[in-house]
């Protein structure tokens, strides 16, 4: 057999070539070149922080603005006939299925509870439902859940029709979802109190605020994930539908859909999460509910309050995780001998019977003599925390001790450096971080997002916030990557570990303040622990499945060829897990961005200060310029730490 030899393409470029040869040292020759450019700067154009020059006051044009929509929110038929109306509808559907849980009472809004349970997910799960609900009576917070229920569920509803929608027209067309697609990613790195402020300037403070705000936040993993199941459906079933003469809608509702069932699924549970989530922060514009009482008592430092409230918030996002996830698992399963109709026969049955008899017995509200008021116990422990943990404990010192020295050494010397550095040397190193690690659009975005800040005039609050962003993604990283690989390397530490991840990672954003305030009392430092604390299981679980996704013939070659367990992990697993750890990178900063802007409510200052204060004291303009701040810095944040597929393929 003779060998062919074909002459070289002349489209393509081969090793030689320039380009190539660039490609290969591109990290370097950034990193010279950026390293050329702030040396020439510090010659040319010197220190300093952000020239006034070169800032944009927006108080005179958004106070003008406020003032001109709060003249008119009543006279101008913008408001009347558009705004006004989808205010009213929102306050009557929430106050509506309100009325309707009441009426329901404990018995069969439990009973309900228990019974969907059972039907989607089996007996196990229907306890576990009946129990959350029957302690959220025992602690006194019946009505504040009922309330937060109602809401959420216009909210989710809403969600879900909006991001079906949007998600069908991505999913259908390819200019949508190339259109919807920068939106939606730049929707999922904003935190959610960047979402308040729009709303109340338009809607004012109240539900109908809270109520939209929740849908803007919850709404774009319904829309992302509706897309996603679309347009991933099997081409053989389409192909096949389309050769059988069946028209585009009929394709779409017996091929399209079906097929992307568990997508849909996925996006509804997300959707419910987020939604909870936002619904609990929204109680700072009036949302009422559990979110108002834990936040009133955050603003008092009332612990046990905050706990008795904190506590049903947490037992409502994991029912509505776990009956979730249960219909997602289920699709696909072998079909049930009796109908559907049947189950959900009986789930109707046995919530009006509940009521009934709960009505019949004269007790449709939950008795006063059936509660149980945990807040004085808790803030006697958290007392006997502050007189023995809080500080003064011998040679390790006390929690206090330990947030003082953190912010000492770590937050205050952060912050100073940053805000000492040169602006144009802090835009330089984020050219320079963006251009390693993605392409020249998303180093663009990148700068632009942080030039934004400082034209706002927020330059050295945003520092502060991204101090506290650093030193928080920092001790998550360190913790998380060495949990994940333990978990990684152990089956029963993976074990052991499944159910406290599963559990932190549907606990509310809010909620977390709670513990951290009881250890540490209110500061930067408490701010950064709860936004390590909610950052690190997503870090954990990622890097965990990083890990265990390496392909097992290449670990046994390494094995073979006498590798010991740490050139395994040093040699083999980690440079193959590279765009999983890279990932848990991004989402850590993006969820310890989300915590720490939280963190202004006990006192982490900065940027979520000026949030809370411009929500509390009607300043919409300090606070919708904190808010675009926070969106900029989460933007900047987000394209330096996320390479794009074709730098992590080449990665990897």
């Amino acid at each position: 057999m003779t060998a062919t030899v074909t002459a070289p393409r002349t489209t393509g470029l081969d090793a030689s070539t320039p380009a190539s040869s660039f490609a290969r040292h591109r990290t370097g020759v950034v990193l010279v070149g950026g390293l050329a450019l702030l040396i020439l700067g510090a010659f040319l154009i010197g220190g300093g922080t952000w020239p006034e020059s070169l800032t944009v006051d927006l108080t005179g044009p958004l106070g003008d603005v406020s003032d001109w929509i709060i003249d008119n929110r009543d006279t101008h038929p913008l408001f009347l006939y558009f705004f006004g109306h989808i205010s009213n509808a929102v306050v009557l559907s929430v106050r509506g299925i309100y009325l309707v849980l009441l009426a329901a009472g404990w018995a069969g809004v439990t009973a309900a509870a228990g019974l969907i349970a059972w039907r989607v997910a089996g007996v196990r799960l229907a306890l576990t439902a009946v129990a959350a609900f029957i302690l959220c009576a025992l602690l006194g917070m019946w009505v504040p859940t009922m309330q937060t229920l109602a809401l959420m569920v216009v909210a989710v509803l809403a969600s879900v029709i909006l991001g079906a929608v949007l998600g069908l027209a991505a999913g259908l067309s390819d200019r949508v979802f190339r259109s919807l697609r920068p939106v939606l990613d730049t929707m999922q790195v904003m935190p959610a109190f960047a979402y308040l402020l729009p709303v109340v300037l338009v809607f004012g403070i109240g539900v109908p605020a809270a109520v939209l705000a929740t849908v803007i936040y919850a709404a774009p993993p319904m829309a992302r994930l509706t897309a996603l199941g679309l347009r991933d459906a099997d081409a053989g079933v389409m192909e096949a539908a389309a050769s059988l003469g069946a028209t585009g809608r009929q394709r779409l509702l017996t091929a399209r859909l079906p097929l992307a069932r568990k997508e849909l699924l996925l996006g509804l549970n997300q959707t419910i999460m987020m939604a909870l989530s936002m619904a609990v922060i929204a109680s700072v514009i009036g949302a009422g509910g559990l979110g108002d009482r834990v936040y009133q008592a955050l603003a008092s430092v009332d612990v046990g309050a905050a706990l008795a409230a904190g506590i049903p918030i947490v037992l409502l996002a994991v029912v509505l995780d776990r009956v979730t996830a249960a219909a997602g698992n289920r699709i696909g399963t072998a079909p049930q001998a009796r109908p559907a109709w049947s189950g959900w026969a009986v789930v109707m049955a046995g919530t009006v019977v509940a009521a009934v008899v709960a009505r019949l017995a004269s007790k449709p509200t939950w008795p006063d003599a059936w509660t149980v008021g945990i807040a004085e116990p808790v803030n006697e422990a958290v007392g006997w925390m502050t007189d023995h943990l809080y500080s003064g404990v011998p040679v390790i010192g006390g929690t206090a001790d330990w947030a003082a020295h953190f912010t000492t050494w770590i937050l205050d010397p952060v912050r100073d450096g940053l805000q000492w550095l040169p602006w144009w040397a802090l835009l330089l190193l984020v050219a320079v971080l963006a251009m390693v690690i993605g392409t020249w659009r998303t180093t663009l975005t990148a700068v632009l997002a942080t030039a934004a800040i400082g034209v706002l005039g927020v330059w050295d609050p945003a520092l502060n916030t991204l101090s506290q962003v650093l030193a928080g993604v920092a001790v998550t990283l360190v913790i998380g990557f060495a949990v994940g690989i333990a978990a990684s390397r152990s089956e029963r530490v993976e074990r052991l570990l499944r159910p406290v991840l599963d559990v932190f990672q549907t606990m509310p954003q809010f909620v977390y303040l709670i513990p951290v305030v009881a250890l540490f009392g209110v500061g930067r430092a408490p701010a950064v622990a709860a936004a390590v604390i909610y950052a690190l299981p997503a870090v954990v679980r990622i890097t965990t499945q990083g890990m265990n996704s390496v392909d097992p013939v290449v670990m046994e070659s390494s094995r073979s060829l006498g590798a010991t367990g740490m050139q395994q992990l040093h040699k083999v697993q980690l440079p193959l897990a590279r765009p999983a750890l890279l990932l848990a990178v991004n989402q850590g900063v993006v969820l310890v961005l989300a915590v720490v802007v939280i963190g202004g409510l006990v006192g982490g200052g900065a940027l979520g200060y000026d949030v809370v204060f411009g929500l509390a004291q009607g300043d919409l303009a300090t606070g919708l310029v904190a808010g675009a701040a926070i969106v900029c810095l989460g933007l900047m944040l987000d394209r330096v730490t996320q390479p794009t597929q074709r730098r992590t393929e080449k990665g990897a």
